[in-house]
């Protein structure tokens, strides 16, 4: 036999290594958090080469977010299923916590499903040929209240199927999980179920379940414990309807990610097995983790298991220095606004306008009788991007009314922004703070002493920890910091937010507007 030369023994061992990268790429290359942002409940499979992700989205509008990647480590935001939440008058007014709910999204014979819960409501479907839409209009297939989290199962004998749980304060109960038939469509449930799973005493608060089917194994993915401090429980059954076994396949341990909460398992085209999911970092919201997967005696182990008891801990996060921002992203009002962006509630057409390369945003007063602004739907806001962030705007005040604010918020159960307050045929430049704005306190205002003519640079800072700040500029290079430091607080099942706001006091036959030229984040 023909020995190979050394050099061509060293290039196979080159390709060979170069091989073992690829498949194993993400093992090399990622670091937890993959989505430092507030993708609360996140969702995920796989058609094809591409990761399809979504979440949940509560009160805000748009709704239920489309995210891809080709490597389940970088996402980006494509777009939402959801353009308004339904019942459409009632998400006209801000419903802080409701809305959508933990989703799941489903791809089965050649078109896309998300079934979502609104606690107050029940369960809705809308599906999609093509995940960047369009999707039908929401269909309620199975009304009441304290039905959430929803998954849809399509079983390999023909009978579809669908698991959710249930919210205790709609519905009087929860850790419990229920199954239920369904008719292959997803239109329509057709019995009323059994309850598959009890978890009070072992598994309180169990929740967010996903249905799967491995080795003729049934297998319910489901956080219990609660956000903050639960666990990953799987229950798995030959029949659908049980009796489940139980096992615990994920927890905290010594670690430093809390929860670990709800998500996806995602397999990956050459066989590997993932799990995506949320961990709750207060302000910054439920942001997303990627872990390791395997299987053994057909039960998975998700994360790293040192000591062999067959329950992972998160894989290690490594908190990135503070070496300088590395995205710039900055928006220059083209055409339209990015997908960032989302309001509080149901949207008018009337609140925002994009011309001659400036952001409009007018000043309605939409809120009756408000102490604060927790209750304005027309706030324009985005996801924290990251630990550290910055974000810049210019802003134009000269068709300010009185009575009028406007500016640069950072919003949670406790709110701050800098901007333009005009009173009595006078701009002044502020900052505002509202501690304990969902209790309906007032706000505070500090005059930064400083007259506003026609416009001023607006900058935010956030550092570690939530510790943040503003200041203001004349020129777009000098800024200067006159107000207090403080920390961003989250909201209700969310993280922190911030963007821009035009607001009035008091309802006119026309309010006045203010102009952004641009709006610029680095991280």
């Amino acid at each position: 036999m023909k020995r190979l030369s050394p050099y061509l023994n060293f290039t196979l061992l080159i390709i060979v290594a170069i091989m073992m990268f690829n498949n194993n790429s993400i093992y090399a290359q990622y670091q937890n958090p993959v989505l430092h942002k507030d993708y609360s409940d996140p969702d995920a499979i796989r058609v094809g080469d591409t990761y399809i992700m979504t979440a949940s989205s509560f009160n805000h509008t748009p709704g239920l977010p489309i995210l891809t990647s080709k490597d389940l480590v970088n996402w980006t935001l494509k777009g939402y299923a959801l353009k308004k939440l339904v019942p459409e008058d009632y998400f006209k007014t801000v419903r802080h916590g409701a809305g959508v709910w933990a989703p799941a999204i489903r791809f089965h014979k050649n078109s896309f499903y998300i079934f979502y819960p609104d606690p107050d409501f029940g369960i809705y479907m809308i599906k999609s040929k093509n995940y960047l839409g369009p999707w039908t209009e929401p269909l309620l297939i199975l009304p009441g209240k304290g039905l959430i989290d929803p998954c849809p199962f399509w079983d390999d004998n023909g009978k579809a199927y669908l698991i959710h749980a249930y919210a205790g304060s709609r519905a009087g109960i929860k850790s419990i999980l229920t199954i239920r038939e369904m008719n292959i469509e997803g239109t329509k449930v057709g019995d009323e179920g059994r309850i598959v799973y009890d978890g009070h005493i072992i598994d309180p608060t169990i929740e967010g379940p996903k249905l799967y089917k491995r080795n003729n194994y049934y297998y319910i993915f489901a956080p219990a414990g609660g956000v903050g401090t639960g666990w990953q429980t799987i229950l798995r059954s030959k029949n659908i309807f049980g009796p489940y076994e139980r096992k615990v396949v994920l927890a905290q341990g010594k670690t430093d990610v809390n929860g670990p909460h709800q998500g996806a398992w995602v397999q990956t085209p050459q066989g590997k097995d993932w799990f995506l999911h949320f961990q709750d970092k207060d302000a910054y919201g439920r942001i997303v983790h990627l872990q390791p997967m395997i299987w053994k005696n057909d039960w998975p182990i998700i994360g790293n298991d040192d000591d062999g008891d067959g329950i992972g801990e998160p894989v290690n996060s490594f908190a990135n220095k503070n070496i300088g921002f590395k995205n710039h992203i900055v928006e220059n009002f083209d055409s339209v606004k990015s997908l960032e962006w989302q309001w509080q509630a149901n949207a008018a057409l009337e609140w925002s306008y994009i011309n001659n390369n400036q952001l409009r945003l007018f000043a309605h007063s939409v809120v009756d009788s408000a102490k604060n602004k927790y209750n304005h739907p027309n706030l324009l806001m985005q996801k924290f991007p990251a630990t550290s962030f910055e974000a810049v705007t210019k802003i134009n005040v000269e068709r300010m009314n009185n009575d009028e604010d406007a500016g640069l918020i950072i919003f949670g159960y406790d709110y701050f922004w800098i901007g333009i307050q005009k009173r009595n045929d006078t701009f002044y430049l502020v900052q505002v703070d509202c501690k304990n704005a969902d209790k309906g306190s007032k706000e505070h205002v500090f005059n930064l002493g400083t007259p506003i003519l026609k416009s001023v640079y607006l900058k935010l800072n956030v550092a570690e920890n939530a510790n943040a700040s503003f200041s203001y500029s004349f020129d777009g290079k000098t800024f200067q910091s006159k107000g207090d430091n403080f920390k961003a607080k989250q909201g209700k099942w969310v993280g922190a937010k911030f963007g821009l706001f035009a607001t009035g006091l008091k309802k006119t036959n026309d309010c006045g507007a203010v102009d952004f030229d641009f709006f610029e984040v680095n991280y």
